[in-house]
């Protein structure tokens, strides 16, 4: 019963929409009605500047960090290796975001969903693909591309790790790294097309894109 609560309630937690509603405290009443219509940061920083941006970001994270810590707290006996259970609320979180009940399913991408989650269960690798995607933000501006390579980046640490022989590493995190690219792939798919045709806008923290367009 409380692995129930746990997941309904990390799923839950997750979907609570704060890139749609921080914007309405900053005069945007839908932030799907402009720029990318995507509820995440970075068409929140491109709609309503830096701050409101930041919070979401903050927020987002948050939302993947608290129900794997809820978790950590529950004597389970479904899940008698506690790291499942964790790992179960982690990826529940990441699911509400993306797929939202209050939106009727449709949300954001799950990064920074994501990088709250895995940043509470498997930090050096999260730290890792974190350093990447800075690094890529700060020389090619894509936010896209930045996700996408710490997403792989993420992968390639938690092989190295598993493989050369650390067994703090639990062995889901490989399959779970996997199934984490996809996702990453699969919710940027229309920003990677964009970044073959060469159309995809890029990063500026001035709250704007260099590139303004339909698909910002």
């Amino acid at each position: 019963m409380i692995e129930s609560i746990i997941l309904v309630g990390a799923y839950l937690t997750g979907a609570i929409p704060f890139g749609l509603l921080i914007p309405r405290l900053y005069g945007v009443p839908d932030i799907r009605k402009v720029g990318s219509g995507n509820i995440g940061a970075t068409n929140v920083l491109r709609n309503c500047g830096v701050a409101p941006a930041l919070i979401v970001t903050a927020l987002d994270i948050a939302k993947g960090v608290l129900p794997v810590l809820a978790a950590s707290l529950v004597a389970s006996t479904v899940f008698p290796d506690r790291e499942y259970l964790r790992l179960g609320a982690g990826l529940a979180a990441i699911l509400g975001h993306i797929f939202p009940v209050y939106l009727g399913f449709r949300g954001g991408k799950g990064v920074n969903t994501a990088l709250g989650v895995f940043l509470t269960l498997t930090t050096i690798s999260a730290l890792i693909a974190l350093a990447v995607f800075i690094v890529t933000l700060t020389v090619s501006r894509f936010v896209s591309l930045g996700s996408i390579l710490a997403a792989t980046a993420f992968l390639g640490i938690n092989l190295i790790l598993y493989y050369g022989g650390d067994h703090s590493l639990n062995f889901i995190y490989v399959p779970i790294s996997i199934l984490l690219l996809g996702m990453i792939l699969f919710t940027h798919r229309s920003n990677i097309k964009r970044l073959l045709s060469g159309t995809e806008n890029r990063f500026s923290v001035r709250g704007r894109s260099a590139e303004r367009g339909p698909h910002a």
